[in-house]
């Protein structure tokens, strides 16, 4: 298994495969999380012990927590992402029933492919969105259907079939392409942010910021990513119009509850 990652973006990130690949796992991450300067913050993680890959989209809480009541080693990996690859390790095993521990363990919004050193890829989707093409043979995913088709009529692929997964559920692609599937029970606690003020909900320490430049890619993707969640893109120019950045308003489409107070800020101090 060959892993290249940089702290560019990724259409500036030239590599050439060696031999002929089975599987590719591509990974653009917008930082949340550990400062993307340092290389290994960023994703894919590697599993020294199994063995594997592992790249996360979406955000995790508690991380710290889990580490310390799990008994997990301490890392110099800044990235919530990471804690993942640490509780499969702990189970010893790549297969369905470490992947399940690891999903019911953790907190936030994920949808995390993994690629196992035998080319075996599995996608694990909680509550994040995933889109998955199957057309003579090949599988191709992106993180929605709308980048997905944007990237499919660029290759001149026209006929394919869209495969099923849903939250909760984890998808196996054999070497073979044959598929398996396994479910887990979704963890839907969040809160580590919150706490009780005078009675009502108080984000704490969350405040607005001077936007940082973004693209229109990035732009785009954002939109894409809401839509997913239900979330109208007038919302999202909204949020950015309050002086909340990229990174900002894609926490707040993985937290309702963070988004509503960011909405409402100004009502929500006035009743306190």
């Amino acid at each position: 298994m060959t892993i290249y990652k940089k702290a560019l973006p990724a259409h500036n990130m030239k590599f050439k495969f060696k031999g002929a690949p089975q599987v590719i796992m591509g990974h653009t991450r917008m930082t949340t999380q550990g400062s993307e300067k340092i290389n290994a913050n960023n994703h894919p993680f590697y599993s020294e012990k199994l063995g594997f890959a592992l790249a996360h989209n979406g955000v995790l809480y508690g991380e710290k927590y889990i580490r310390k009541t799990e008994k997990l080693p301490d890392t110099d990996i800044e990235t919530d992402s990471y804690i993942a690859v640490q509780l499969i390790d702990k189970q010893d095993a790549l297969n369905f029933k470490s992947l399940k521990y690891m999903a019911e363990k953790i907190e936030g919004s994920f949808c995390f492919t993994v690629l196992s050193k035998d080319n075996e890829l599995y996608f694990v989707k909680g509550d994040n969105p995933m889109c998955i093409a199957h057309f003579n043979g090949f599988y191709i995913y992106a993180s929605t259907k709308e980048i997905l088709t944007k990237a499919l009529k660029k290759l001149g692929l026209k006929k394919y079939k869209e495969v099923s997964i849903k939250e909760g559920e984890i998808l196996k692609i054999n070497a073979d392409g044959s598929r398996e599937r396994d479910e887990f029970n979704m963890n839907y606690c969040y809160g580590y942010s919150w706490y009780d003020y005078g009675g009502r909900p108080y984000y704490y320490g969350y405040g607005r910021k001077k936007n940082k430049e973004f693209t229109d890619e990035y732009l785009e993707e954002l939109v894409a990513c809401a839509k997913s969640k239900g979330i109208d893109k007038s919302t999202v120019y909204e949020l950015f119009d309050m002086g909340y950045d990229y990174l900002d308003i894609e926490e707040m489409i993985y937290d309702p509850a963070l988004m509503y107070y960011c909405l409402h800020e100004e009502e929500l101090y006035d009743e306190i």
